[in-house]
């Protein structure tokens, strides 16, 4: 079922050849990797917003070395819990599809479908280009192209947390997952990048309209080989702009890096 909306006027859209459009005559073309783009002039505030080309390769360099599949069976496996027969999930800030794919298997196995959204072109591009059978459009995540109560899960990744836009549009009863990073994720990093590592803060946060169900955590130790992958991995992080270059240069003269990663996946039901 397409969740997706005419972000113009709000009205459904439909599939007509190689096009979405609303019954108020607004149209928007399906690119040939198979994504839509919905996200009004008005709402970019960069001239290319999200994620650049170069920061989207890097990311699938690192995930394409097995690095985080523990935290995306995680979801998976989350989602999967949650999801009723024939539901549909939303992935807010998909980026280039590697959590979605996983997704779209559970959500297969029930009849049911996916969609994603992100705000770099590049992203969605990539995603679109590699998984099919998923909905991808290009988007903000401050306004969702989707109906309301149309979405039974939906995951957030380390995107920006919108809470009442991801209320507006999960069903009643719907399931919110949420990926934070956890005290000691990347400590090895922070300690190559820094003279003073430190842990990030863990903490539960309430929601409104939403009831907090609790905390599935996922926590291993990685050895990340070669330069080209822990560079990418550093490129993931906002550390990437915020460490300066001394730090910068002593993670680049590594040729292996160890450290402690820990995703915190929050879960929330919308009431």
């Amino acid at each position: 079922m397409m969740i997706f909306c005419c972000p113009a006027c709000g009205s459904a859209l439909e599939r007509e050849d190689r096009a979405l459009r609303c019954a108020n005559g607004h149209s928007y073309d399906i690119a040939r990797q198979g994504y839509v783009h919905l996200l009004p002039v008005k709402q970019m505030h960069a001239k290319i917003p999200g994620d650049t080309k170069q920061m989207v390769d890097a990311r699938r360099v690192f995930l394409s070395g097995g690095y985080y599949d523990a935290f995306r069976d995680k979801l998976a496996e989350l989602t999967d819990k949650y999801l009723p027969e024939n539901g549909v999930v939303l992935d807010a800030g998909c980026g280039e599809g590697f959590y979605t794919s996983a997704l779209y298997e559970k959500a297969k196995a029930k009849n049911g479908s996916v969609s994603g959204v992100d705000i770099s072109k590049f992203a969605v591009k990539a995603a679109a280009g590699k998984y099919k059978g998923i909905d991808f459009a290009v988007a903000s995540l401050f306004h969702l192209p989707c109906a309301e109560n149309s979405a039974d899960v939906l995951t957030d990744v380390f995107a920006p947390i919108v809470p009442e836009e991801f209320f507006r549009v999960l069903k009643p009863g719907g399931v919110m997952i949420l990926a934070v990073p956890g005290a000691r994720h990347l400590y090895g990093m922070k300690e190559v990048l820094y003279k003073e590592p430190y842990e990030n803060e863990e903490h539960d946060t309430a929601y409104d309209g939403f009831e907090y169900l609790g905390r599935a955590c996922v926590q291993k130790f990685i050895t990340v080989n070669g330069q080209e992958s822990i560079e990418a991995l550093f490129s993931m992080t906002p550390y990437y702009w915020k460490t300066d270059v001394e730090g910068g240069e002593r993670l680049r003269a590594l040729d292996v890096l160890e450290t402690e990663i820990k995703f915190d996946f929050l879960v929330y039901r919308k009431k």
